[in-house]
């Protein structure tokens, strides 16, 4: 039980910014900020922008999720590190967390971990949503031992990130949670299937695949290509749609699609999606496939969570743990275009006798990111022990 207002630093990206880790810190804030004193230090430098394979970090929704927050980190300025370090002791927290994602920010995490000086030494916990980033090089493990270093406990979004961090740092509490269902997107008038695929060009009767977020290696797009073919053989009509910038060079997905003779049915939508604009996507599909080469867990997924859409994914990392195969979704091998393909084709067979629409809003209501405030409280008596 929460018994006392206490106040909780947040170091991590939100609104201006765009993406995933801004999308969890705006909904980390709204479910901790009614129970406790919550300051998000943001940043005013992210990524420099030659690092940054998109058009823009910056987020062009007309209803983005808007958190107040103070711009203070400098992802690159070690000079910086210091005065941020100095505002966040000002601030007195009983907690600092940190939003953990990527090597990236080793050493400004390592400096402003070191500059909050010993008296914080204990207050300072790592959300981690991956330990290693999905591109990880050598390098990127020391970087990350260096950025993780004066953590005094973690906070592991999915199963295989909770047992990386017990098995580098046993000696540390680890606590679990999970993503959030994303339902922000839905808004207050859902889109309508028929319209949306009516605008889309695809017709009412033709099951329809959704592959959608940013393309990179990882994800696994080519080998969802390269399934469609064996699908067709047995659904004539199936149609897939491709939403989402390119951090890839898109010629190399192109090229596939026109190797195999997919044109006619594979449409590719090459730009970031503003929030308003994210439902129409999810509103024409049958399922979102997710054939992703290695994962910790994926905000793809509960986005379609948030919109009740089952989901078609690849037994990497811990995008299994969301999923109830054959109940949620459908679980296939990764990097096995047959595999893939085998699993398409038994969702649209079981779709005429499961419910899966149904089974994802109960699976959803079960989300354990809804106890949130609860563990934080624990987290926040743990540490004063």
């Amino acid at each position: 039980m929460i018994t006392a207002v206490q106040k909780i630093a947040l170091i991590g990206p939100a609104y201006p910014y765009r993406g995933g880790n801004a999308l969890f810190v705006t909904h980390l804030y709204n479910y901790l900020s009614p129970h406790f004193e919550v300051k998000i230090f943001n940043y005013k430098l992210l990524y420099p922008s030659f690092l940054f394979p998109g058009t823009t970090q910056y987020d062009p929704s007309k209803e983005a999720e808007r958190v107040p927050s103070e711009r203070i980190v400098h992802s690159i300025n070690p000079f910086n590190w210091i005065c941020a370090a100095r505002k966040i002791r000002k601030y007195n927290p009983d907690l600092v967390v940190f939003d953990w994602w990527n090597p990236f920010f080793g050493p400004c995490h390592y400096a402003i971990s070191l500059f909050l000086g010993k008296s914080f030494r204990k207050k300072i916990l790592f959300c981690t949503e991956n330990v290693i980033s999905h591109e990880g090089r050598l390098v990127d493990r020391w970087l990350t031992r260096i950025g993780l270093k004066y953590a005094a406990a973690y906070l592991a979004l999915s199963a295989v990130v909770e047992k990386d961090l017990k098995a580098i740092y046993p000696n540390r509490r680890v606590y679990r949670s999970e993503l959030p269902v994303y339902d922000c997107y839905a808004g207050e008038q859902p889109f309508n299937r028929a319209e949306e695929r009516r605008r889309l060009g695809i017709a009412p009767e033709e099951p329809l695949l959704l592959f959608f977020g940013y393309v990179r290696k990882y994800k696994g797009l080519d080998v969802l290509l390269r399934a469609l073919p064996k699908t067709a053989q047995s659904i004539p009509n199936i149609r897939l749609l491709i939403v989402g910038e390119f951090y890839d060079r898109p010629d190399e997905y192109l090229n596939i699609i026109r190797s195999l003779g997919l044109n006619d049915r594979v449409r590719v939508i090459n730009q970031f999606v503003p929030n308003e604009e994210v439902g129409r996507y999810y509103a024409a599909a049958d399922v979102v496939v997710l054939p992703y080469r290695e994962a910790t867990q994926s905000g793809i997924l509960n986005i379609a969570y948030g919109f009740d859409c089952p989901v078609i994914v690849t037994a990497v990392g811990g995008l299994t743990e969301l999923v109830d195969d054959g109940v949620t979704g459908i679980i296939v091998e990764p990097e096995s275009p047959e595999s893939l393909a085998d699993g398409i084709l038994r969702f649209f067979r079981m779709s005429e006798t499961v419910s899966f629409r149904e089974n994802v809003r109960v699976k959803a209501r079960q989300n354990r990111f809804s106890e949130i405030p609860e563990l934080f409280q624990t987290i926040l008596n743990d540490m004063r022990a």
